[in-house]
């Protein structure tokens, strides 16, 4: 299967099918270490008011008449902050 996106990058894009407070706010493909994966972000501000993005990788939805192969295993799940302490301009 060809990538998508070159090694150890991807895309990100406003998730403009957001149905819930638990939905992503931002959601892309992404190719971690030669694996297309899903990144999904959430925009989360901490009690002392530091905006940061919380981050999720899955493999892609396939369709049930796809064929899956062997599941890749990830940290599934990782904060991460940024130290800006201007506003984010999206």
């Amino acid at each position: 299967m060809e990538s998508k996106n070159k090694l150890n990058s991807g895309v990100i894009f406003k998730n403009a099918k957001k149905t819930s407070e638990k939905s992503p706010d931002y959601k892309g493909p992404v190719n971690v270490n030669g694996v297309e994966m899903e990144i999904s972000l959430w925009f989360k501000e901490s009690q002392k008011g530091t905006k940061y993005f919380s981050a999720s990788f899955q493999e892609p939805f396939k369709k049930e008449n796809q064929v899956m192969t062997k599941p890749n295993t990830f940290d599934t799940h990782s904060d991460f902050r940024i130290d800006s302490k201007d506003d984010f301009l999206f």
